[in-house]
């Protein structure tokens, strides 16, 4: 898994530029690999026994669904910028720390979808400056549930309290993509 990973991978840009970005899509495109993702992930916390899987849009979404899927377990979309649809559709909502683009976003959750009780495990792609994991574990506390960890593909996360705080796992540090 870990080298399909590393082959599906590539970098937009080179080292010397300041735009160089990940970019990952190419894990969606091979279906075994995509087949292999959410167990992969789920296993980073085999132990602990999630009944539900966040993530943040976008591809937080689809790696999360792919997790709870094979955990059994339901998935709540962490969504960027949420407005409630009705006057009585109650969101949880929390600001990220500055993120890679030293932009603050609100994610939130529907209220109904997270409870106290529930045993909650994060899920996304990559983790670099921390800002969405930090600010998803600042929600989920809120809700009244239990914060599990984190498992996301890549770690890149540049401040190891971070790591601690957030129980962060991964497939893949940063360092093996070089």
């Amino acid at each position: 898994m870990r080298d399909r990973l590393r082959e599906s991978f590539r970098w937009l840009g080179d080292r010397t530029d300041p735009d160089e970005r990940a970019d990952p899509t190419g894990w969606w495109r091979d279906p075994q690999t995509l087949a292999e993702l959410g167990p992969a992930l789920a296993d980073l916390f085999a132990d602990e026994a999630p009944k539900v899987v966040v993530g943040p849009q976008s591809r937080g979404s689809l790696l999360g669904a792919l997790v709870a899927l094979h955990l059994g377990a339901g998935f709540v979309e962490l969504v960027k910028d949420p407005g409630p649809a009705a006057d009585s559709d109650a969101w949880i909502q929390v600001t990220t720390p500055p993120d890679y683009r030293d932009r603050h976003l609100r994610l939130g959750a529907r209220r109904s979808l997270l409870r106290a009780g529930d045993r909650v495990l994060f899920v996304d792609d990559w983790v670099a400056t921390g800002a969405q994991v930090e600010a998803s574990f600042d929600l989920v506390g809120r809700s009244g549930a239990t914060w599990l960890g984190a498992a996301v593909v890549v770690d890149a996360a540049e401040r190891a309290v971070l790591r601690r705080k957030v129980r962060l796992r991964s497939l893949l540090h940063v360092r093996d993509l070089w």
